[in-house]
């Protein structure tokens, strides 16, 4: 049997980490053994929704006709979706409403951390909720020291310049302000911003904030994942600096490279991120400051190592044999067939 990853919308969010997400299950599933298709097929025994556009509700109204399990990963919710783009706080309720409905048409829904899955709980859904990490190529994003030159020689900074990088959309819930805060009180570093949102979804005030960065901020925009890889690998420290996430792909994808990390302390990081172990956790610009000066001028203690070792633990692999027991559990897939009896030879 297979499932069917419908990709409907895929070019819209493919820059997204919603797109990185379903990327990510087709990869973790053909590992873990569980074949897959982009359509239909005779053999499919559930679709894997990802979006919440429309058409992601008749890919699983017709699946519900054809008596097909519907696993509906909840990627977005209320929380998040507030302070991204022009006008989302207002919708904020509307959108929490249309994400309930869709989300409850699945059969199975699946968010990524236990933090997402008790708030969409908290929305009322019926249908059983799994916690399960989105993954990260750890193959892929990996340690590599001699990506340190090649960085500063890809953006003309010099072989000694320390370097903060961040990653994400262009908007103020991601931290872009503080970003750019940070830059200004370091003058000293340069600071990198992977990532671009069209200028006419955001506020006007993001996009003059952008306009008006201190000269040591570098925009690159959207980059394909080697430059992304070359990118953690070669930076000094990574900052991300997001009010809200569901998960936070890229944090696994820094840590998997063994870059220093500092995130926002938030509540989506309890219990699988621990200050002074695997990260460095603040909630104010002095607090960022400190550590992220802390971390450059490395009087702070190395946690790499154990960064690492979080992202070996929601590798693909993992999340793969992890989504096989859920469909197993769920019905989603048909039992495994039991292991023929050995035949017992005399000697």
């Amino acid at each position: 049997m297979r499932i069917y990853i419908y990709s409907g919308g895929e070019k819209i969010v493919g820059r997204s980490g919603v797109g990185q997400a379903i990327r990510h299950q087709r990869e973790s599933l053909r590992r873990s053994g569980v074949p897959t298709t982009d359509r239909w097929t005779a053999d499919a025994a559930a679709v894997h929704v990802n979006t919440i556009l429309p058409d992601s509700v008749f890919a699983a109204l017709g699946a519900k006709l054809r008596r097909r399990k519907v696993v509906w990963y909840g990627h977005s919710t209320m929380e998040d979706f507030r302070s991204s783009f022009k006008g989302s706080n207002a919708l904020a309720p509307l959108f929490k409403r249309w994400i309930t409905f869709c989300y409850s048409l699945g059969d199975v829904v699946l968010t990524p951390t236990e933090y997402s899955r008790q708030l969409l709980k908290s929305y009322g859904l019926k249908k059983p909720v799994y916690s399960i990490s989105n993954g990260v190529d750890t193959a892929f994003f990996r340690p590599d020291p001699a990506a340190r030159p090649a960085l500063r020689a890809r953006y003309g900074l010099a072989e000694n310049k320390q370097v903060v990088v961040s990653v994400g959309h262009t908007i103020a819930r991601k931290g872009l302000p503080e970003f750019l805060e940070l830059a200004r009180r370091m003058p000293e570093a340069a600071f990198i911003w992977f990532g671009w949102t069209n200028p006419k979804l955001i506020p006007q005030e993001i996009v003059q904030a952008m306009k008006d960065a201190p000269g040591n901020v570098i925009f690159p925009g959207f980059v394909g994942r080697e430059e992304l890889r070359e990118a953690y690998q070669g930076a000094d420290a990574f900052a991300f600096l997001s009010h809200e996430e569901t998960e936070g792909i890229v944090v696994l994808e820094a840590l998997a490279c063994g870059v220093p990390t500092v995130l926002r302390d938030i509540p989506v990081y309890g219990g699988w991120l621990e200050h002074g172990k695997t990260v460095y956790k603040a909630s104010s610009d002095d607090e960022f400051q400190r550590i992220v000066s802390g971390l450059l001028d490395r009087s702070l203690p190395d946690l790499t190592a154990a960064g690492r070792a979080v992202a070996e633990s929601r590798s693909l692999e993992q999340v793969g044999k992890r989504l096989k027991d859920i469909y197993l559990e769920q019905r989603v897939l048909p039992p495994l067939p039991a292991p023929l009896p050995q035949k017992q030879v005399r000697v």
